[in-house]
């Protein structure tokens, strides 16, 4: 399954990877804010968070994503059934409770967790930023610095960068991710001198 993911994981994430933590992440980001400076430009950004993001991935979405992926029926339905059909009983002095099915969300102590997230959140993200971004590092459009389950949006224009805030939310209610607005932060960077 890891070869099929490998296709698909972005080459700048964060939190997840071996050898790259978020303190990475925050130092890339200091690199852009820095030579966005030194050349006079213009960056908008927004530091946006996932309202309980763990807890609201869409398996029916995620078993279609592993498919399209190429994962094999094998692998998929053993996922499906850690995570699909789950459910508990309490246990009371008196007996158990009848049992109740657990909704959504995935299992956070799941060694699959990091792969099957990341896989969730990179779909995502590709979906809703598709033909979105100004941003550009190497002659390349850059949309995000990814980190854990976390997304740093990059644009030049804040137009650009809303209309990217916008898709991603209406994408994200499609896959049940939904922005937490307390938590997101935009951010423009500017010299002083370029005005």
């Amino acid at each position: 399954m890891k070869r099929e993911l490998r296709l698909y994981s972005a080459k700048i994430t964060f939190g997840f990877r071996r050898g790259k933590g978020t303190g990475d992440a925050v130092g890339i980001m200091t690199i852009i804010s820095e030579r966005t400076l030194e050349i006079y430009e213009e960056l908008s950004v927004c530091f946006k968070d996932s309202r309980k993001a763990f807890d609201r991935v869409n398996w029916t979405k995620l078993m279609q994503i592993l498919k399209e992926t190429g994962i094999d029926w094998r692998e998929r339905r053993l996922i499906n059934n850690l995570y699909m059909a789950q459910g508990f009983k309490v246990r009371l002095n008196r007996g158990e409770t009848r049992s109740v099915e657990i909704g959504s969300g995935v299992r956070q102590v799941c060694c699959l967790l990091p792969i099957l997230f990341k896989l969730y959140s990179e779909c995502l993200t590709k979906e809703a930023l598709e033909g979105y971004g100004d941003f550009k590092i190497g002659g390349k459009i850059v949309h995000t610095v990814k980190y854990a389950e976390e997304r740093v949006l990059l644009a030049k224009e804040e137009k650009v960068l809303q209309d990217m805030i916008n898709n991603r939310i209406e994408i994200g209610r499609y896959y049940g991710m939904e922005m937490n607005a307390e938590k997101t932060n935009v951010m423009k960077i500017l010299n002083n001198h370029s005005q």
